[in-house]
C-alpha cells in the first residue's frame, strides 16, 4: 500500500466526519418529526443536506482517496470493449439453448433413476 493510505487521520478529518455524521443523523430526525410539512419540501431538503455532507466529505482523505478511485473507475469503463447488440442476442440465445439441452439431460437421466429404482424395488410408478 501506498504510504498516502497507511497515514493517520487529520484531526480537521475527524471533525468533518463528525459533521458529516451529524447532518445526516439530524435529517433522518428532521425527516420523521416534520411529518406534518409537504413530502416535497422535505425531499428537497434532504437532497441539500445530504449535497452538502457530500460536499463535506469529499474535502476529507478518505473522501479525496474515494474521488480519485471513482475517477479511475470512470477511466477503466471507458476502456471496456461493450458487445453489440447482435452479440448479446446470439449469446443469450446460446445459452437459452445450452441450458434447455442440460434441463433435458438431466430429466432423463432422473427418469432412467426413477426406472430403474422401480425395477429393483419393485415399486412401479
Amino acid at each position: 500500500m501506498s504510504e498516502k493510505a497507511e497515514s493517520s487521520s487529520n484531526p480537521l478529518d475527524i471533525i468533518k466526519w463528525l459533521v458529516v455524521f451529524a447532518l445526516l443523523g439530524g435529517l433522518v430526525y428532521a425527516y420523521e418529526s416534520y411529518d406534518e410539512i409537504s413530502v416535497l419540501y422535505r425531499a428537497l431538503v434532504a437532497v441539500a443536506v445530504v449535497v452538502i455532507a457530500l460536499g463535506i466529505a469529499a474535502t476529507t482523505q478518505k473522501g479525496q482517496t474515494f474521488l480519485t478511485f471513482a475517477k479511475d473507475a470512470r477511466l477503466e469503463v471507458r476502456k471496456v470493449v461493450w458487445p453489440t447488440r447482435q452479440e448479446v442476442v446470439r449469446m443469450t440465445l446460446i445459452i437459452l439453448f445450452a441450458t434447455a439441452v442440460v434441463g433435458l439431460m438431466l430429466y432423463l437421466i432422473d427418469m432412467v433413476l426413477v426406472f430403474l429404482i422401480g425395477l429393483v424395488t419393485g415399486i412401479g410408478a
